[in-house]
């Protein structure tokens, strides 16, 4: 055999080959119709290449241990969920506050889809950075008598982090229950023991879904990006902030940092900390069980309607994606979206076309310095068609913009961990706050009013300026977009 046919019989075999893993791999999961079409062009275009990339990024696993537990969970929450569709039908909540009545659609939407309630008796403080984030945590950290249960996404292993672990060791030395949750790939690149004095302490840690099974698979899909802190059921932060320097504003790279982070006091603690005893299960293996000693009872007068919601590959619903959409879908008068990562599905953005082709007021901020390129570029295509139909798009200037925040004609907003892309709505497991309060949602708006004059208005000008590289970039990552 000649070295010719020998190099076909080789192009043939790694065509069929290729063409077993495509259908094997891809099809028979019967995931997405735009993902699958995009992980088979990846596959004709880099054979072989493509399928260890699918290895890596594509793997659907879904129908492994997190739906097992949800059906278990399922039966704890609709008892709650069940009492307060009770309470709607009498009205009894909804009185209490007049924007719960012009909002009862989305708050039966996230009842009815995954039973998450409405609380009507919270205190919700907005800070703007990790300046304004940090010194406040460590307080109430300081303060802990009970238990502190704090789960993120990243949780460095510098400056910042290292303080706040030592806060936690010595709580835990002084007898109070740390459990401490962190993902598998967000913490990666941290020292191999660097909670190890935590565990020598009394406290718990545990690794949400290690990145790394050997001979199983490499989970870089499906991670926790949740954060969420609950001390001694009092004291709930959730928003975009992790634990590092780099959120403080000190990183070379991006300099200040702005993102959105809120401090719940009141019964919406109870379903941050639902949230993190349902995550902290699957991670541990430990039974579940609603301990008494993790919901004390309330004391607030405050009125500010509260409901926390959550989304992941463990969810029939996609329930931050459906909230907001329907939220953009309801709005009349403004849209105001603050989000690092700009990569809406079909329906979202056709939402907020149709949103500003009949006059609502649509305002977007995006990053002007991308952390991850590709999601960049893929971003600005989608934020492009929005200037065509009139949205007012924005590029942050004073370093880096990390905020999520979505606002609605200045009654209502939602802040959380979940970016609008197709990422955060599908494979990361998020958690968000719906505020149905004006008071709160004017200093969301000011906020973002501020942000709007460190920026960059993008116009007509600007798009028919973008040189043939700029329009290439954007044009692939597009297509890449519903894996990114």
């Amino acid at each position: 055999m000649d070295s010719y046919t020998m190099f076909l019989n080789i192009l043939n075999f790694i065509f069929i080959l290729n063409i077993a893993f495509a259908i094997v791999v891809i099809i028979f999961e019967r995931r997405n119709a735009n993902n699958t079409w995009t992980w088979l062009m990846i596959m004709l275009f880099v054979p072989i290449l493509g399928f260890i990339l699918y290895l890596f990024f594509g793997q659907d696993l879904r129908h492994k241990k997190f739906f097992v537990l949800k059906k278990e969970e399922e039966s704890i929450l609709i008892r709650f969920s069940d009492e307060q569709k009770k309470l709607i039908n009498d009205d009894t909540i909804m009185i209490q506050n007049p924007i719960l009545i012009e909002f009862h659609d989305v708050i039966n939407l996230n009842l009815a889809s995954d039973n998450f309630v409405v609380t009507n008796n919270n205190k919700v403080d907005v800070l703007n950075n990790g300046i304004e984030k940090f010194p406040l945590l460590i307080d109430c950290i300081k303060s802990a008598k009970n238990f502190i249960h704090i789960q993120y996404y990243i949780f460095e292993d510098d400056n910042l982090g290292t303080e706040i672990l030592n806060l936690l060791v010595d709580k835990a030395l002084h007898g109070v229950e740390v459990k401490l949750l962190y993902d598998g790939m967000g913490c990666l690149h941290n020292k191999r023991h660097f909670f190890d004095p935590l565990k020598k302490a009394g406290g718990e840690v545990y690794c949400f879904f290690p990145p790394f099974i050997p001979y199983i698979n490499i989970r870089i899909n499906y991670r926790n990006h949740r954060k969420i802190c609950v001390i001694d059921g009092e004291h709930g932060f959730i928003g975009g902030l992790n634990i590092g320097d780099e959120y403080l504003g000190l990183s070379k790279k991006f300099g200040f940092w702005r993102d959105i982070h809120l401090h719940l006091q009141g019964d919406s603690v109870n379903y941050l900390e639902v949230r993190f005893l349902m995550d902290w299960r699957f991670a541990s293996n430990q039974d579940f069980f609603m301990s008494e000693k993790y919901f004390p009872k309330k004391q607030y007068t405050a009125q500010t309607a509260v409901q926390i919601i959550s989304s992941g590959p463990d969810s029939d619903w996609c329930s931050i994606r459906n909230t907001y959409l329907k939220l953009i879908n309801k709005a009349q008068n403004s849209i105001y979206i603050e989000t690092p990562y700009f990569i809406p599905d079909e329906s979202i953005q056709t939402a907020l076309k149709i949103a500003c082709l009949s006059g609502v007021e649509v305002k977007i901020i995006i990053p002007s310095k991308p952390d991850h390129p590709f999601i960049h570029w893929a971003s600005k295509s989608y934020i492009w068609e929005l200037v065509e139909c009139g949205a007012h798009c924005y590029t942050y200037d004073n370093g880096f913009i990390h905020s999520k925040m979505v606002s609605i004609d200045g009654k209502m907003c939602t802040v959380g961990t979940a970016n609008m892309d197709i990422r955060s709505f599908n494979l990361n497991f998020e958690v968000n706050a719906i505020i149905y309060d004006e008071t709160v949602t004017r200093k969301i708006d000011q906020a973002f009013m501020e942000d709007i004059l460190s920026s960059t208005l993008l116009t007509q000008e600007l798009y028919d300026k973008r040189t043939p590289l700029v329009r290439f970039k954007e044009s692939v990552y597009r297509l890449l977009s519903p894996i990114l």
